[in-house]
């Protein structure tokens, strides 16, 4: 499997997840030329930007380790143009990470992660 596949794989692990626990998936794969968000969906009333990260094993991290600082800083600049773009001022949000551990099938919601 490449990472493409690995990648796609787990953000369906990670919306099958949110959508049995209620969440409303607002967005998939929300991209502009400055960067992309993985899933964007309103959880108990916030806005919630989620980046999914899949991995076959933890022999070059956890799967949270890879977003850095350039990745949410990316994030981050693509959520306030989201925000801005559909008027969602005064609504409370929040940035998660969803862990996915595709060999163990293991899913880790972080939520607040940055």
């Amino acid at each position: 499997m490449n990472n493409i596949q690995k990648g796609r794989a787990g953000e369906s692990i990670a919306l099958r997840y949110l959508i049995n626990n209620r969440a409303n998936i607002l967005e998939t794969n929300y991209r502009i030329n400055s960067g992309e968000i993985d899933i964007i969906a309103k959880i108990n009333e916030e806005l919630v930007f989620i980046e999914v990260k899949s991995r076959t094993s933890i022999k070059f991290g956890y799967p949270a380790e890879a977003v850095d600082y350039r990745k949410i800083r990316k994030i981050v600049n693509t959520a306030k143009y989201y925000i801005l773009k559909n008027n969602l001022n005064n609504v409370p949000i929040r940035f998660d990470v969803i862990e996915i551990y595709l060999n163990d099938k293991k899913i880790n919601h972080i939520v607040n992660a940055f």
